[in-house]
């Protein structure tokens, strides 16, 4: 059912890891590098990737790699926005890889590309477009970003603001389908893509919207699906079920279960961006994911 496990989600934009708590890595990597320890025991042969970077940039891989970080993952993964939270444009998609490669042995995988429609749907048609053209057969795993819109009223967080590029009601527009579940014009440029895009699809705490987006990726020809197990929902009801519930409904895409967001309760503050008081419960939380649903 697993492919993979990423460890964490964009850990250097600061909507995701407080550089607050912690301004250079240092507890992220100790983190993360016990993270990697605890799956490679539960499970020696699943790939592990250390979570897409969100800006792109080859110093975060440097202190990952003097940190012991790289020995623990198979893997690492950029993010990447340029038509709408970057500063850099879409043509340069190849130069940023280049820029990771040049520092790493590692394979780099884009796990996140996508453009918002908050402008226009063509923009995002376009996007896609190109992003096909520079891509496809430049990274193992290219996971487009994403298949939903969000609903619109669910809350926005995020600790950027507008002026250093946010823009984060853009968020909200990222989908191939909108919020009511209707294809948005790339939708058909898309499905000329598969399996070689794949989809980035996070699924929130009983998220309605689940066995829908199994029928559209099937019918899109996806393989190769990105989504998320909460650290902070597993302490939810019924935490376990709804997990089990979303890794059935996905068995059969080869996912890419990414684990993070610390529970309030957990964090040396009370935030899903937090470093954990206790990194081996991350550790241990991991294990027990892969433990579950890897075999």
């Amino acid at each position: 059912m697993l492919e993979s496990v990423m460890i964490w989600n964009e850990p250097n934009n600061k909507s995701h890891w407080d550089p607050e708590l912690d301004p250079d890595w240092v507890m992220f990597a100790e983190t993360a590098r016990l993270a990697g320890q605890a799956i490679r025991a539960e499970h020696s042969s699943l790939p592990r990737v250390l979570g897409g970077m969100s800006p792109i940039d080859p110093v975060f891989i440097m202190k990952m790699q003097q940190r012991g970080v790289l020995d623990e993952v198979e893997a690492v993964a950029v993010h990447g926005f340029p038509l709408d939270w970057n500063n850099w444009l879409i043509h340069e998609w190849p130069a940023k890889l280049k820029e990771i490669q040049a520092v790493t042995h590692l394979p780099v995988w884009v796990s996140e590309v996508g453009v918002s429609t908050f402008g226009a749907e063509e923009v995002q048609l376009w996007g896609l477009q190109r992003t096909a053209e520079l891509l496809i057969g430049q990274a193992p795993r290219i996971h487009w970003y994403s298949l939903y819109d969000l609903p619109t009223h669910w809350e926005a967080t995020t600790r950027h603001r507008e002026a250093e590029g946010s823009s984060y009601y853009r968020h909200f527009h990222m989908g191939l389908l909108r919020e009511d579940g209707t294809p948005k014009l790339a939708m058909e440029e898309f499905e000329k893509h598969t399996p070689h895009l794949g989809i980035c699809q996070w699924f929130h705490y009983q998220d309605h919207r689940l066995d829908d987006a199994v029928t559209w990726l099937k019918r899109l020809g996806v393989t190769h699906l990105r989504t998320g197990l909460s650290w902070a929902d597993s302490f939810r009801p019924d935490a376990l079920a709804w997990f089990d519930q979303q890794m059935e409904a996905l068995r059969d895409f080869q996912v890419t279960a990414t684990f993070c967001f610390t529970p309030e309760h957990r964090g040396i503050a009370p935030h899903h961006t937090s470093p954990p008081q206790v990194k081996e419960e991350f550790a241990e939380f991991c294990a027990s994911m892969v433990r579950r649903y890897a075999g």
